[in-house]
């Protein structure tokens, strides 16, 4: 093979691996936007609707999500003979790391996503949440000391803008009196989510990417379990759901977040970070679409027109709209 062959074999390959990166990250962003629905409709059922405190039952959902996925995980990594690398990962810095990232993705951002879907509304609750790449991007300036260019700051912009609007008219029918605090802690679920990214960015590169989601979301379980739980009186709800049809719905929304975190990673890996990224956050709009063909959510034009520049603002912040369509740079 000449030269000229073997140049041409490597883009082609190269194209193949970004092709199959760009299904990976609709993937992640489908399955999420997915698992945020079953979650809202598993909050509306028992036991999390027996007049328990306003945050005992989201959290115990939170807690009971994160396990399930790690299960759904852990039996991947069974299926795939990596079973053994947990223990290895975890006596590592990198892992460790995984582990410091996993209490703001788990502890501080699921518990504030969940409250938001309880509070506000799952379409409502994963629009806010869609800004965490933003949020990232400050927090990169702040702790990593990057610097930002003007089409990020404008993206940045449009994600602030788009959150305004999806807040500003609450959904009618007074089903959620605890609207704006449910913006609030979907906003805090960001702030968490994207701690999470700057933290694991070194810590992510040197661990296998299905071990660190394991790791992250066993984390997490284990955090609720020993120090959230008992603090909100939350282990009567979190044992009452195994007796209640709700929890399919739970284990059902574990599956898609694991599934989903397995894609959005598998897509980094294969299309590189900005189009992964790019394509993870269009979970809002899955969550619209899902929402419409699952529950009752009413489409208001505030929720469509937000959500729609939240997804702008995070894909200026996430790539160069270019660089989104050409394939052959992977980056």
């Amino acid at each position: 093979m000449d030269l000229k062959s073997a140049k041409q074999a490597q883009m082609e390959l190269e194209l193949s691996h970004a092709k199959k990166g760009i299904g990976f990250g609709i993937f992640s962003g489908a399955s999420w936007g997915l698992s945020g629905v079953l979650l809202g409709i598993a909050l509306g059922m028992a036991p999390f609707t027996n007049g328990i405190s306003l945050y005992a039952a989201p959290l115990a959902g939170a807690a009971l999500h994160d396990g399930f996925a790690a299960f759904w995980v852990f039996l991947v990594n069974l299926f795939n003979g990596k079973w053994k690398e947990y223990g290895r990962t975890l006596s590592t810095k990198p892992g460790k790391i995984v582990c410091l990232a996993a209490l703001f993705g788990g502890p501080i951002g699921m518990s504030g996503y969940l409250l938001g879907i309880n509070l506000a509304g799952t379409s409502y609750a994963l629009s806010i949440t869609a800004t965490y790449p933003a949020l990232g991007a400050i927090l990169g300036v702040i702790i990593l000391k990057e610097k930002i260019s003007p089409r990020v700051w404008f993206g940045i912009f449009c994600c602030i803008v788009g959150a305004i609007i999806v807040g500003y008219v609450p959904p009618e029918g007074g089903n959620y009196p605890h609207f704006y605090l449910g913006l609030g802690l979907s906003l805090l679920a960001a702030l968490g989510w994207a701690t999470e990214g700057v933290l694991s960015t070194y810590g992510m590169d040197m661990v296998d990417p299905d071990i660190s989601i394991g790791i992250r979301e066993a984390t997490s379980f284990t955090v609720y379990a020993v120090a959230i739980l008992p603090l909100v009186a939350g282990f009567p709800v979190f044992f009452d759901a195994f007796k209640q049809h709700s929890l399919y719905f739970l284990a059902l929304a574990g599956l898609a977040g694991g599934l989903s975190y397995i894609g959005w990673y598998r897509a980094l890996n294969t299309t590189g970070v900005s189009r992964a990224m790019a394509f993870n956050i269009t979970y809002a709009l899955w969550s619209v679409l899902f929402g419409w063909l699952f529950t009752d959510l009413q489409i208001t034009s505030n929720l469509i027109i937000g959500c729609l520049v939240i997804t702008l603002g995070t894909l200026l912040v996430s790539a160069n709209p270019k660089d989104l369509l050409n394939l052959r740079n992977k980056e």
